[in-house]
């Protein structure tokens, strides 16, 4: 778990949804191959989070509008998208398994590519002084981040070629 002081300035958060009120909260940071365009169109593809993300075994949707369902570790979350500013802002907010996440994606272009900031937020139903599920959740926001940093990673294709 990170300290919720750490967030980055840029990073937008909803309205009553800050770090500092979360349970768990998680951030990342790395430069990735390719501009944020490239980073941008993986993070957004929803329907193949299957086939990369671990635990995600179903999405409902094939593009992000305003909100689409995703059964992650076993719970279906139903998400909102909070901010989509292609292609260099994007974030969702997850309410399932008596938890909300909100998960918030910042992208600049660098000179090796594209620096990537993931900040993560959780908060649950029981207070703060009570829950016992904050290891588990960030354990799990650390699994997805680490999962999303190897598909932002994988080599960005080179002229001609299309990820």
């Amino acid at each position: 778990m990170h300290d919720p002081a750490d967030s980055h300035p840029a990073i937008h958060w909803p309205s009553g949804f800050s770090p500092a009120d979360a349970h768990s909260f998680h951030r990342g940071q790395a430069v990735v191959p390719g501009p944020p365009e490239r980073a941008f169109r993986l993070l957004t593809d929803v329907a193949n989070w299957p086939s990369w993300i671990p635990h995600c075994e179903e999405v409902s949707t094939t593009t992000p509008t305003q909100s689409f369902e995703v059964r992650w570790h076993g719970y279906r979350f139903e998400v909102f998208v909070g901010e989509q500013v292609s292609p260099r802002r994007v974030g969702w907010l997850g309410i399932g398994a008596g938890v909300q996440l909100y998960q918030t994606w910042l992208l600049t272009e660098v000179q090796d590519g594209t620096h990537a900031v993931v900040e993560s937020a959780v908060r649950a139903a029981a207070p703060r002084s009570l829950d016992l599920l904050s290891q588990a959740w960030a354990q799990r926001l650390d699994d997805l981040w680490h999962a999303q940093l190897a598909k932002l990673s994988e080599t960005a294709p080179g002229p001609g070629r299309s990820s």
